[in-house]
């Protein structure tokens, strides 16, 4: 009498309750390492097309004597706010928003008793942009802000201090699409300074001018 065989385990083994299914392998995408951040448009521009038209203009031997941007400081005086300090964050919070840097705070250097200011008092707030940010910044100035300004016909030319450094003066800060027309309780002018290496006025001139400066003709 033959002996019964023993039962032979099932080839798919049973999935336990709670298991998950493995994907299929052909359906998992791996992610994509995220590469660094693109440069911004203006400092493409720099590089491909003001180098070389500011090396032809001028005749350098080196490139390394090519003027460039150092920084932009963007300055708004608010002496209101020795009256009222709560001016001062609103000021603070506006310029954060045209710049996308957080602003500090400028203080007196000394007491003035006929403008009853006192030394370390906040007088105004400031932002000081580099890299990216000054050329994003200095971006927006020229192709959006400064069109928006009425009857604009260019920024003077006369505006260098002799040491190949720009300064211009805006009225008012609703100029900057970031800055809300219903949420503005007082306009603030400011100043907008850009700071080269150039080693005259000439040439800070050309190198604002091929970087898209509206100067007045």
């Amino acid at each position: 009498m033959s002996k019964k065989e023993p039962n032979k385990p099932s080839k798919q083994k049973k999935e336990k309750k709670g298991d998950v299914a493995a994907p299929d392998a052909g359906a998992v995408k791996a992610a994509k390492p995220k590469g660094p951040s693109e440069p911004s448009r203006m400092r493409v521009r720099y590089s491909k097309e003001v180098i070389p038209a500011l090396m032809k203009h001028f005749k350098y031997g080196n490139i390394m004597a090519v003027p460039k941007l150092e920084k932009i400081v963007v300055n708004m005086g608010l002496g209101e706010a020795v009256a009222n300090a709560k001016i001062m964050d609103v000021a603070v919070d506006e310029l954060g928003r045209i710049t996308g840097q957080r602003a500090v705070v400028t203080r007196a250097k000394k007491s003035i008793a006929n403008f009853k200011l006192r030394q370390h008092m906040p007088i105004g707030a400031a932002v000081t942009l580099r890299g990216d940010r000054m050329y994003e910044f200095l971006d927006r100035l020229v192709s959006v802000v400064l069109p928006r300004v009425r009857d604009f016909r260019g920024v003077s030319v006369r505006s260098f201090d002799g040491r190949g450094n720009y300064t211009m003066g805006l009225r008012d800060q609703l100029i900057f699409p970031e800055i809300s027309y219903e949420k503005v309780d007082k306009i603030r002018g400011m100043n907008v300074t850009i700071v080269t290496t150039a080693r005259s006025d000439d040439e800070a001139r050309e190198l604002l001018k091929q970087l898209g400066m509206p100067f007045r003709q």
